[in-house]
């Protein structure tokens, strides 16, 4: 066989080959079944209980500001000593009640009774004086009358007698001064109290306005709380604060009864000043927390974990015919209701929101989709499961 007979078979072969094979791959699709129809995603289906439904309400928030700080008395004094010397006696202890212008502390007045002594001798002796220029005085004038001396002469006795006048005047304001010192020896209380702190015993010798004890007016308490610059344009007097006392189970209902004028250097806070209710118990230095109430407002309002921001804008998950509908929300007042059976939880006022009445899924069910079916457990109040109201 030549060459050409031969490749000319080869050829002939191949392509019976290449025929084979195309009617059997259009064998094979005709036989094949037809792919199935795209399936339509399931709707989701969410089982709720009693805690995970919240409902809108109208009710009345009241928004306040943690504070805290130590309980001090309105009313304080130190007694101090107002002239040197030794002790002699302290007549309190801690814990005295002590009543205005009672005697406490006596120190030693052996020297000021000298110095009384002392400055009445030098006013004796001045009013002698200014006796003997009195005399020369109207002496003079009588010889002046009489020509006997000159005008000038008279000038000179009129002004010793008005230098001797000077004297005793000085001497006199000596006694009173060596007077009053010898009286200030003896300590009195400047106000009605309880003793807080003796700061000295006796036989001690104290200086000038050492600190002897210290008094306090129990029956008057107050908190000093800083407010911050944020909230400081809110405070008013009058508000009302709820605190917690230590070694006091129940909580102190406590006002605001001043308000500093100027803010303090570096925080800027602003302090108010609440006045407590007497009531035993209440110490000074004890450690008071609470809030203090700003404003109050009635709104509509949902707590606070039905509020959902994961998308650009804030909204709530509605419970609309059993199923989820999400309703975008502008939030506005926050706050605590004030009713004590409320729920004491923070809540937030839907300024657009959904009307009173209207169920929403609370935030601790998670992330909840459009259209999501919600089914209702055995636990879950019928209410629960009401359609959304319809403004």
């Amino acid at each position: 066989m030549t060459a050409g007979l031969r490749r000319g078979a080869a050829v002939a072969v191949l392509l019976a080959a290449a025929l084979a094979a195309a009617l059997w791959l259009r064998e094979r699709r005709a036989g094949a079944p037809a792919p199935p129809a795209a399936a339509t995603p399931a709707v989701p289906t969410l089982e709720l209980g009693e805690p995970d439904v919240v409902r809108v309400r109208r009710l009345e928030l009241a928004r306040g500001v943690e504070v805290a700080g130590g309980l001090r008395a309105v009313d304080t004094a130190f007694v101090k000593a107002r002239v040197p010397g030794e002790v002699l006696a302290v007549a309190v202890r801690e814990g005295d009640a002590v009543r205005r212008g009672q005697v406490l502390v006596r120190i030693d007045p052996t020297e000021f009774d000298w110095r009384v002594r002392q400055a009445e001798q030098t006013a004796d002796a001045a009013r002698a004086q200014l006796d003997i220029a009195r005399r020369a005085l109207d002496n003079n004038r009588a010889l002046v009358a009489q020509g006997f001396i000159s005008a000038t002469a008279l000038d000179t006795s009129v002004a010793n007698h008005a230098a001797a006048q000077a004297h005793l005047n000085a001497a006199l304001a000596a006694v009173e001064l060596a007077r009053k010192a010898r009286a200030d020896a003896t300590l009195v209380a400047p106000i009605d109290g309880v003793v807080a702190q003796r700061l000295v015993q006796a036989g001690e010798r104290v200086p000038v306005d050492a600190r002897l004890l210290e008094i306090v007016d129990a029956s008057r308490i107050e908190l000093e709380a800083a407010v911050p610059p944020a909230e400081a344009a809110a405070l008013r007097v009058g508000a009302a604060a709820r605190l917690s006392v230590d070694g006091l189970t129940a909580p102190v209902l406590a006002r605001v009864a001043r308000v500093n004028p100027s803010a303090q250097p570096g925080s800027r806070a602003v302090l108010a000043y609440l006045a407590l209710p007497s009531q035993p118990g209440l110490r000074p230095g004890l450690f008071a927390r609470g809030t203090l109430e700003l404003d109050r407002r009635v709104v509509l309002a949902a707590p606070v974990s039905a509020l959902r921001e994961d998308r650009p804008q804030p909204y709530v998950v509605l419970v609309d015919g059993g199923q989820a509908v999400l309703r975008t929300v502008t939030p506005g007042f926050r706050g605590h209701p004030t009713a004590a059976d409320d729920d004491a939880g923070e809540w937030v006022e839907l300024v657009d929101g959904p009307p009173d009445g209207t169920p929403l899924v609370a935030g601790s069910v998670g992330l909840v989709r459009e259209g999501t079916r919600l089914a209702w457990s055995a636990a879950a109040p019928a209410a629960a499961a009401a359609s959304t109201p319809r403004p």
